[in-house]
C-alpha cells in the first residue's frame, strides 16, 4: 500500500511521470523547475531510462518529438522563457498528432523577467503558443498532490487523444513541500499503430510528418483534428466547485491563486457574504458550462490571477458577458494575499458592513 511522503512539487511531478511509464526525459535547467530535471538525472539511469540535458531548450523539444514518434511516453520541463523557446517544436508535435508531456513551472515575465512565481503564461498555454491551428490539453494543479495526480492524467489524455499535454504550474507549487500519495505504477494501454517502431517487414511504413503541401489535404487534417478537440471539450473538462450552492458572487482562480482565494472565500462567508469559487483544473478545455450556469444566478465574477489579466477573457467569454467580471491580480512574481482577494470580493457589492 502506498504511503504519503513529503516531497517538493517539482520532485512529485518527476516521480509521478516515472510511475506513469515515462522512461525518456529531455530538458535544460532553468529556475524554478531545476529540481525536476535533477531528480530525473538521478532516477532515470537506475530504472533503465534516458535522461539527457540537451544543449538548448530547442534541442530538448525536438528530442521529445523524436521519441514521441516511436509511441514511448516522453516529457520535457522548463520555465516560462524556456517554454517560449520550445514553441516551434510543440507546434510540430501537435501538427504530427503525437502524445507528449510538457511541464511549465511558470516564472515572471515577459523576457527573462524574474524567478518568482507567475501565471502569465496562460495565453501561451491555452491559445497555442506556436504557429498554426492547434490546442494543447492544459491542466493546472493547486497542490503537490495534484502535481503528481495530474502528471499521470496528462500522459493518459495525451495518449488517448494523440496530442501533446501541458502541466501548467508555478514557482510556488514547484518549490512547495507537502505530503503526497504517489500514484501506483502504470503504463499506457492505448494502442499506437501509428508509431515508428520498425516494420519487421510485417506492415507498411509509418511516416510521422506535419508537412502537407496540398492545401485541401491540410484543411481536412485540421478539420479532423478539431473534431477530436471537440470530443475533448465535451468529455474531459475538470473543475472544482467550492461553496457555489447558494453563492451570489463567484471567484474564478486556478493554481496557487485558487488556494489563496479559497481562504478569502471562507473569510467572506464568515462576514455574511455569499460567495463561492470555481477553480478550473483543465485550462484547456476551459470549464465554460459551469461558469455559464453560474452566470444565471450570481451577481458578478472575480478573476484572481498572478498576471495582468489573461484568464479573465475566458471568464467573460464563458459567461457571455452577462455579469460584470472584475480582476484581482498581482504580477511580476508577486502573490496576491487573502486580504486582497477579500477586499476585491467586497468591491463586487457583497460588503454588508
Amino acid at each position: 500500500m502506498s504511503e504519503k511522503v513529503l516531497m517538493k512539487g517539482n520532485e512529485a511531478i518527476a516521480e509521478s511521470a516515472i510511475r506513469a511509464g515515462c522512461l525518456h526525459y529531455f530538458g535544460y535547467p532553468i529556475t524554478p523547475q531545476t529540481e525536476l530535471a535533477a531528480y530525473m538525472a538521478k532516477r532515470m539511469p537506475k530504472i533503465g531510462g534516458v535522461f539527457l540535458q540537451a544543449e538548448s531548450e530547442i534541442a530538448a523539444i525536438n528530442m521529445v518529438y523524436g521519441v514521441a514518434a516511436t509511441g514511448k511516453r516522453v516529457m520535457t520541463s522548463s520555465s516560462s522563457p524556456g517554454v517560449s523557446l520550445k514553441q516551434e517544436g510543440i507546434s510540430y508535435i501537435a501538427g504530427s498528432d503525437l502524445p507528449a508531456l510538457i511541464i511549465n513551472v511558470q516564472r515572471g515575465g515577459p523576457g527573462l523577467g524574474g524567478i518568482q512565481p507567475s501565471q502569465s503564461d496562460y495565453f501561451q498555454a491555452t491559445k497555442g503558443g506556436g504557429h498554426g491551428d492547434y490546442h494543447l490539453i492544459v491542466l493546472a494543479p493547486d497542490s503537490v498532490q495534484e502535481m503528481a495526480d495530474l502528471t499521470a492524467l496528462c500522459f493518459d489524455l495525451a495518449d488517448q487523444y494523440r496530442m501533446p499535454a501541458m502541466l501548467l504550474a508555478d514557482g510556488t507549487l514547484g518549490q512547495m513541500m507537502e505530503p503526497v500519495l504517489l500514484p501506483e505504477p502504470s503504463t499506457s494501454t492505448v494502442e499506437k499503430p501509428w508509431a515508428v517502431t520498425g516494420t519487421q517487414c510485417k506492415r507498411p511504413h509509418n511516416i510521422v510528418n506535419s508537412l502537407y503541401l496540398k492545401p485541401e489535404v491540410l484543411e481536412k487534417t485540421n478539420f479532423d483534428r478539431f473534431a477530436r478537440y471537440k470530443q475533448i471539450e465535451e468529455n474531459e473538462v475538470k473543475y472544482e466547485s467550492f461553496m457555489m450552492e447558494d453563492a451570489e458572487y463567484c471567484v474564478v482562480a486556478f493554481g496557487i491563486a485558487a488556494r489563496v482565494s479559497k481562504n478569502a472565500v471562507i473569510a467572506a462567508r464568515k462576514e455574511g457574504i455569499k460567495v463561492g469559487m470555481i477553480r478550473p483544473i483543465t485550462l484547456w478545455p476551459f470549464p465554460k458550462k459551469p461558469l455559464r450556469e453560474a452566470a444565471e444566478r450570481v451577481k458578478g465574477f472575480l478573476s484572481v490571477e498572478l498576471s495582468m489579466g489573461q484568464m479573465i477573457e475566458d471568464v467573460r467569454l464563458a459567461t457571455d458577458c452577462r455579469r460584470p467580471v472584475k480582476l484581482c491580480n498581482r504580477a511580476g512574481g508577486m502573490i496576491v494575499s487573502p486580504e486582497e482577494v477579500l477586499a476585491s470580493i467586497k468591491s463586487l457589492g457583497g460588503d454588508k458592513s
